[in-house]
Parts: structure tokens; C-alpha cells; sequence
């Protein structure tokens, strides 16, 4: 059975401009949108539950009286059906993300690493500027041999292409059993099924759970939840080892620093694309430490 995903159907009645969309979006995070569509008045926001939805309902309506707001549930086929009409190949240095049907569309090159990715409504397909921001830091690190950890993994975007450049360990967790059949039907796609780790892990109780920390760990999640779970996913990191952050805009992004500069993190690289933003942040090694150089 095709699985419904909640959403809100947000119109205006004449054109509006992308800052007002962009701060109504900002203004739902703490439900945790897992999706935007544009539409020709408007956009459509996707949530992880009816309750969420419900709840961003009214703050939509609060924040937005001007628009008119409703609650609909889209078919994860009928969103597919949509998007093989738009959605294409992307690249993002030398990673090349495209659904199925484009695969061959990509032109050859020498260094492209390509990850074929099936949309979902859900998950992210690679196209969502802070999955690009995510994959822009992460290319400018040298992951060869080392350990990775996507947390929120979705589609496994994140797991696999760490695993293309190089990892020797690439783990990906959710708690969401949709985004965990999404991964592996991704991570089978790529041929990584020995190599990407798939994990049903709350994040609250990873490191128990996880048993080790990790030289880099990707969180592709809302500046809400970075600011709530930055203990957790401090202790995720190894120290001297790396955390890529995305999924907030601007205007959040001194919040989201300040909590893990709190929590002993330090800047080293950011970027930002669209009015969303990724921070790459350093967990300090102890001086009396091995020598394994940091990333």
C-alpha cells in the first residue's frame, strides 16, 4: 500500500516573495519538515506525522493569515510521478546525485562519483540545498580510511557518498522505519550493502547504543533538534575528529555555533547556498592524545 505523508498546502492569493516562504518555513521548524515542494501560489511543507502537521498547521495559520493553509495528505507515488518530470541530476564538486531515470544523462568524467538515489517524499534526494552544503564540506575533507556516521541518514545521500570517497566505515541511523527501507533500497542500488551500516538508533541514546565515537559524523536535521540533541551528538565524535551540521538558515546559524561552541566544538568551515547554512565544527583532541592527525 502507497504510503500517505502529511503535508500543508500553503497558497497566496498573490505572488509572494521567497523571504516571506523561506521565514514561514523557518517558523515550523521545531515540527521538523521533512520536505518543501514549490507550487505556482505557493509551497507544500511535509512533516514525519499528522500530529506535527497538525501542530504546524496552526502556527502557519498564525504566522501567515494572509495565506490560506491546509492540511492535505500526498501520495508517496503521486509525488514520484511528479518529480521523474523534474527532478535531474546534480553535481556538487565530484559527486554527481541522480535519480534512476538519469543516471545516463551524466556526462563521463574521470574523478565523478555518482550516487543514484530513488525519490521519496520523505527523504532527501540530494536536491534540498542543505544535503548540497552537507556534500560541499564533506568533499573537503579527506574521509579515506576513516569512520563516518550519518545520523538521520533518510535516504543514505550522505552515508554513501562518504563511502565513495573513501571511508572505511560508514554507519547510518534513524528511527524512522520508512527512511531505514529508503536507505536500503539506496544503499542496494549503489552496491554498498557491505559496506554503509544501517541502524534503527534514537539519537538521545546513540552513543550507548553505537558503542564508539567516530572521526566524522554528518547531521542533516533542524537548528531546533542541533540545539536540543548537541550533547548527544558531541559525544558521537572522536576526539580531534569532525561534525558537519546543516538543515538551519540563516539567522540560526549563531544559535546552532554557540550550543557546541558550549560544548567545547570549534568553527573550521561554513558555507551556505539559498539562505541555508552548514557548519563544519572540530571536537579537540586531549594533549596527551596519539598523534592521528585530526580532520
Amino acid at each position: 500500500m502507497d504510503r500517505l505523508f502529511p503535508a500543508l498546502d500553503i497558497e497566496w492569493s498573490t505572488p509572494v516573495d521567497s523571504e516571506r516562504v523561506e521565514q514561514l518555513i523557518a517558523a515550523l521548524d521545531d515540527e521538523g519538515p521533512t520536505a518543501v515542494e514549490s507550487r505556482s501560489s505557493g509551497v507544500a511543507v511535509f512533516f514525519p506525522s499528522d500530529d506535527r502537521r497538525d501542530r504546524a498547521l496552526e502556527i502557519a495559520r498564525a504566522f501567515a493569515p494572509e495565506a490560506s493553509v491546509t492540511a492535505v495528505s500526498i501520495s508517496d507515488e503521486a509525488w514520484a510521478e511528479r518529480s521523474q518530470a523534474s527532478l535531474t541530476a546534480i553535481r556538487v564538486g565530484r559527486v554527481i546525485v541522480t535519480p534512476p531515470w538519469a543516471r545516463h544523462d551524466t556526462p563521463p568524467s574521470d574523478d565523478a562519483i555518482v550516487v543514484t538515489i530513488v525519490p521519496s517524499m520523505g527523504f532527501g534526494t540530494g536536491h534540498h540545498a542543505s544535503t548540497r552544503l552537507c556534500l560541499m564540506l564533506l568533499q573537503r575533507l579527506d574521509v579515506r580510511g576513516r569512520s563516518v556516521l550519518d545520523v538521520g541518514t533518510g535516504s543514505s545521500v550522505l552515508a554513501i557518498a562518504a563511502w565513495r570517497l573513501g571511508a572505511a566505515r560508514v554507519v547510518g541511523i534513524d528511527v524512522d522505519a520508512d527512511a531505514l527501507v529508503s536507505a536500503r533500497e539506496n544503499v542496494e542500488l549503489n552496491a554498498a550493502d557491505a559496506a554503509v551500516e544501517l541502524r534503527s538508533v534514537d539519537l538521545a541514546d546513540a552513543s550507548g547504543q553505537l558503542g564508539g565515537s567516530f572521526d566524522l559524523v554528518l547531521a542533516n536535521l533542524t537548528g531546533a533538534v542541533l540545539e536540543r540533541y548537541a550533547s548527544a551528538l558531541g559525544s558521537l565524535v572522536a576526539p580531534g575528529g569532525s561534525l558537519i551540521v546543516s538543515g538551519f538558515q540563516i539567522g540560526e546559524d549563531g544559535d546552532v555555533l554557540r550550543v557546541f561552541e558550549h560544548a567545547a566544538f570549534t568553527k573550521q568551515d561554513r558555507a551556505d547556498e539559498d539562505g541555508w547554512v552548514a557548519l563544519r565544527l572540530s571536537r579537540p583532541r586531549p594533549q596527551d592524545s596519539s598523534p592521528k592527525p585530526a580532520i
